[in-house]
């Protein structure tokens, strides 16, 4: 048991959760709305864990999970490989978000508040722990990968799929969130 007030991140999926999500999706591509009910409680607070590391810990977090479950459920129909889920989820919910900041972008400079700086020191200053701050500081494709690796248990090729990269920039980018991570962490210069 842990004395942190969050819950410790889940270890990656083993192969019976994994098994178990792909039997829930031909269910739910058969028309069952009990099994769209139990992948969306299995499925909701790991979107959401990603939208708010994604977005930080704001309400436009919610609303973009909100919008990836709507795209989810009336998209996955066609999703040809129930194994793809998490993947196909995952990069719904990353194009959710990156609307959500281009709309909070045009916002603001329609307000004339457009400036990046601001918008770091808010972040930061809402999160309240060193490893928030860590992974706020790093790059949006940096931050999307460690979260997808190190938070959701997601392989190098799922998070390749997710950020439709290569393999190799997949690695890439965690290689590198791992090194800015670890200096932060630290307190040492990445």
């Amino acid at each position: 048991m842990t004395s942190s007030k969050t819950a410790p991140p889940p270890p990656a999926q083993s192969e019976a959760g994994r098994r178990y999500d792909e039997w829930l999706v031909t269910l739910v591509q058969a028309g069952d709305r009990e099994a769209g009910e139990r992948l969306a409680r299995r499925w909701h607070p790991r979107l959401l864990r990603t939208a708010r590391r994604l977005l930080g810990g704001t309400d436009s977090a919610l609303v973009a999970v909100q919008d990836s479950w709507i795209a989810i459920l009336r998209g996955i129909g066609g999703l040809r490989d129930p194994a793809r889920f998490a993947p196909w989820a995952f990069g719904i919910l990353r194009r959710r978000c990156a609307d959500r900041v281009r709309s909070a972008q045009r916002e603001r400079r329609h307000q004339g508040t457009g400036d990046a700086a601001l918008v770091a020191i808010a972040a930061a200053a809402s999160e309240g722990t060193a490893i928030r701050q860590a992974f706020a500081a790093l790059p949006a494709d940096q931050r999307l990968a460690a979260q997808l690796f190190f938070g959701e248990g997601l392989t190098l090729a799922e998070i390749a799929e997710v950020q439709a990269v290569p393999l190799g920039t997949a690695k890439t980018r965690l290689f590198h969130a791992r090194r800015k991570l670890k200096a932060a962490l630290s307190g040492d210069d990445p």
